[in-house]
């Protein structure tokens, strides 16, 4: 089938770099771009208006964590300083002895209850994505329940995903006195990435190819040295791309510098593991970060020279008051850069726009971080980061994973007069804006609408099960803290 897609603005691709077209028209035959240009003659099946609205690539997110993150709204505006700002420290870390209820991620598998709760992250995940125009995602790490609940929805619902059980060598409980407490286990490791290449051999190339394997060792610290050389040759081998969490987190940094007497970018480049298709989740926390007051600055060319790619995840390293420095650095330095939502929201023009003004506010610039580098980011960066060529691009030959984004604002005036389409895009945009997403060819969002997912039911199920994190929390946290007394409200509650 034959699709012509006419419109007012078009972002193609030239040349190896995006092209701006105004008022054009791009045709799709079956799952794969055949023409963009100013017209065309040929015959077509079907035709798609979008004019007053820009088509342009489908948003890659290159750092995606499963779930409603209920959890997260523990920690909003809040936390405890021993750890750093690092979210994950203050909502994944039980006590000692007891999990973290509430959340099917940390379930056994086939715990009752354990597929409903699954199914429940997995469809608000991938609707999520969907509903804000991504097109394709890297879920970063989760188990191999969470992995396969994911598989069914990206089957179901037509997005593209890189998927793999995550594994590591040990986590984190709280002990008697609330302290952080690792506990270690080299063999779990290895017989983690058995269980991640057993899944990836069974579905890689799954859902009409849309679903492809990576290797997902969760972070450096967590990670043994043999599991890290493992994963590095087994990717050499079978040519997956990585992911992993690196130069993240002071304690991570320092318990890496502690353990090995390098830092974690240091560690990673002596494996071997450095190279475009490793995804390095954050890479803020390099030895040329300052605040860390490292003698020795080297992180940053090291990534650069090898040209290894960071998933930037702008909005949700801000809230923890954090930030990127900076990205003018790392661009100069030669890394990949690529967007990530991380947690929440997951909204790729929100955190485009958080990039780029954090970009600029870190760069001393406001000529760092423009519109079409955190755009190309978003889309050709993504892309690269998991060796493809045939995505994050609207050019003949490539997938055709499109979306189309309306400029009315919803009713609204936000976006005012546009001159440059994806400058209006980055500054007044929201994922809301997204009118149509088109994977592989087929169309999997019409009119802001997915079809046989009920978003109203989704919100209140997602609503049920944050209330049941919030109860079950005195019963798990290492401070056996009520929801109120680790998050106050933000005003006191009238009576």
């Amino acid at each position: 089938m034959r699709t012509k897609i006419e419109a007012t603005w078009i972002v193609g691709h030239e040349k190896g770099e995006h092209r701006l077209l105004r008022d054009g028209v791009l045709v799709y035959e079956d799952n794969k771009i055949v023409h963009l240009g100013l017209d065309f003659d040929g015959d077509v099946d079907h035709v798609i208006d979008a004019k007053g609205k820009l088509v342009c690539p489908g948003f890659v997110d290159t750092h995606v964590h499963s779930g409603h993150r209920a959890s997260h709204r523990l920690i909003t505006d809040t936390g405890r300083p021993m750890y750093y700002g690092q979210p994950f420290l203050e909502i994944s870390v039980p006590k000692e002895g007891k999990t973290v209820k509430g959340d099917p991620r940390y379930l056994k598998h086939g715990k009752a209850g354990a597929d409903a709760a699954l199914a429940l992250n997995a469809t608000f995940t991938v609707a999520e994505q969907l509903r804000n125009g991504v097109t394709t995602f890297i879920e970063f790490g989760s188990q191999l329940s969470v992995q396969e609940a994911l598989l069914a929805e990206v089957t179901r619902l037509g997005t593209r995903a890189y998927l793999g059980p995550g594994y590591d060598c040990g986590r984190w409980v709280g002990d008697e006195k609330g302290r952080l407490k690792r506990v270690r286990n080299d063999q779990m490791g290895l017989d983690g990435l058995e269980v991640a290449m057993g899944f990836i051999e069974k579905y890689n190339g799954a859902a009409d190819g849309r679903v492809r394997g990576i290797l997902v060792p969760r972070e450096v610290e967590t990670s043994s040295r043999e599991l890290l050389e493992r994963t590095t040759k087994i990717a050499d081998d079978t040519g997956l791309p990585m992911a992993t969490h690196a130069a993240y987190s002071v304690i991570e940094f320092h318990d890496v510098v502690q353990e090995h007497m390098m830092t974690p970018v240091e560690l990673l480049d002596e494996i071997g593991m450095l190279r475009p298709t490793l995804n390095i989740g954050h890479g803020n926390f390099i030895s040329d970060n300052p605040n860390l007051n490292y003698a020795i600055k080297r992180d940053l060319k090291l990534m650069g020279d090898a040209g290894a790619s960071v998933s930037h995840c702008p909005i949700n390293i801000a809230r923890r008051a954090r930030s990127l420095n900076n990205w003018k650095k790392y661009q100069e330095a030669g890394v990949n850069m690529s967007i990530g939502s991380d947690t929440y929201p997951r909204d790729m023009i929100m955190n485009m726009r958080t990039a780029s003004y954090m970009g600029k506010i870190m760069s001393d610039t406001y000529f760092a971080a423009t519109a079409g580098e955190i755009f190309e980011a978003a889309t050709l960066g993504g892309a690269r980061s998991v060796g493809r060529d045939d995505l994050g691009m609207l050019a003949p030959g490539a997938l055709a994973d499109i979306i189309i984004i309306d400029f009315s604002g919803r009713n609204s005036l936000r976006y005012g007069p546009v001159r440059d389409p994806v400058k209006s895009l980055i500054d007044c945009g929201v994922g809301d804006d997204v009118d149509t997403v088109i994977v592989d060819g087929k169309v999997c969002m019409e009119n802001g609408i997915i079809p046989d997912v009920d978003i109203p039911k989704l919100m209140a199920d997602a609503q049920a099960a944050g209330e049941m994190v919030w109860e079950s929390l005195p019963e798990w946290d290492p401070l056996s803290r009520t929801a109120e007394e680790a998050c106050p409200w933000c005003y006191p509650m009238g009576e």
